[in-house]
């Protein structure tokens, strides 16, 4: 990859703390997403699908944290109109 194209830094440690800075991002990201779209009725399968993981992986992630935050869950069974 010619420098021009290789959006890295120079340096290993500044390449792997970018890393580091965007998966943070990324987290914040998601977390903000799963958040909005729960407060706005989507079910679990529905967030799991949109983030192409399972639902029982994006309940294990988010569930307690949404709770804390006094989000209404939606459960099986539960159809919101």
């Amino acid at each position: 990859m010619s420098a021009a194209k290789n959006p890295l830094p120079q340096e290993a440690a500044d390449s792997l703390a970018a890393v580091v800075a965007l998966r943070r991002l990324a987290d914040q990201l998601e977390d903000a997403a799963v958040e909005q779209a729960m407060r706005a009725g989507w079910s679990w399968p529905q967030v799991s699908e949109a983030l192409g993981v399972t639902r029982q992986a994006v309940h294990k992630k988010h569930a307690k944290r949404l709770i804390a935050a006094g989000v209404k869950l939606r459960r099986r069974g539960d159809e919101r109109v």
